[in-house]
């Protein structure tokens, strides 16, 4: 997807939902592939470079360098910096180091990640599965390996590896103000496995004592619920605008109008009210790692 021309603003206070909202361009993500392999290709053969040979010099495999050249990956930052070092591209490789970075996550997400890259602050509701920001390793790997239809290896690589660059934000200086309210139910399901849930308790625990992070916990006995239509995340940008962004099954929208943002703050608020405290959610955590 091309660069966002700008979200749809407050123009449609009214409620329409064609004034209230964004849909997703079309994917572009593959093509910024295809054509940056074909540059990487072009620099490696002009150095007169087997793929071996330019492997050695940059540190990666054949396997990798072809998937490279044939749009199949993503290559990493690191990568396209060496590369252009080691192929002399005099920085034609680097100048595409943004695209290619954005074609890493698919083509419905590509707005809202760049809006998360920047964000101020991000309040996040998960209920059924633990976020992406939170996620291990691991169990990132087996959200993607159980998903259906089956994803092929590269597909999953390639989105392991968009998902954990995202938590490049916990490093950013200053610290975006970052909130979650998570189901109960989330932190109880074992996908990949009692190791790698137990791993993925550890790491809810880790995060949600750094300071500019509150994790809370929705408990299931909870009689009342505020948020029952699905996930949904706020999105504090660095020009003072709220945006909401929600999805379901690979659909997602970007929700600029004050009408729909205002709604799910309150969703948000209520939420926050109806769950376990920070501490006491913490220590909700630390039971379960207890018990499995």
């Amino acid at each position: 997807m091309s660069e966002p021309t700008g979200l749809v603003d407050e123009a449609s206070e009214s409620g329409d939902a064609d004034g209230d909202e964004r849909q997703p361009e079309p994917d572009a993500g593959s093509g910024v592939l295809r054509v940056f392999g074909r540059q990487l290709k072009r620099f490696r053969v002009r150095a007169g470079l087997e793929r071996p040979e330019f492997g050695s010099l940059t540190g990666y495999s054949v396997s990798t360098i072809a998937a490279y050249e044939q749009g199949r990956r993503v290559a990493p930052p690191r990568f396209i910096d060496r590369a252009d070092e080691v192929l002399d591209a005099g920085g034609v490789l680097q100048e595409m180091k943004e695209e290619v970075a954005r074609a890493q996550y698919p083509a419905f997400f590509r707005d809202a990640a760049r809006l998360e890259g920047e964000a101020l602050e991000l309040h996040v509701y998960a209920m059924y599965a633990v976020p992406g920001l939170l996620q291990t390793e691991e169990y990132a790997r087996a959200v993607f390996s159980i998903r259906r239809p089956l994803l092929d290896e590269d597909r999953i690589e390639q989105g392991l590896s968009a998902r954990l660059a995202r938590q490049e934000i916990y490093a950013r200086k200053p610290a975006p103000l970052m909130s979650f309210v998570l189901e109960e139910s989330v932190l109880q399901r074992p996908l990949g496995g009692k190791e790698v849930l137990r791993g993925q308790l550890e790491q809810v625990l880790l995060i949600g004592h750094k300071r500019n992070v509150e994790i809370q916990v929705m408990p299931v006995s909870r009689e009342d619920h505020g948020a029952l239509g699905g996930p949904f995340t706020l999105i504090d940008t660095p020009e003072g605008r709220r945006i909401a962004y929600a999805e379901v099954q690979g659909d997602s929208r970007l929700y600029s109008g004050q009408s729909k943002v205002r709604e799910l703050e309150a969703r948000y608020g209520i939420l926050r009210a109806q769950a376990l405290t920070p501490s006491e959610s913490l220590a909700y955590v630390e039971k379960l790692l207890g018990e499995t």
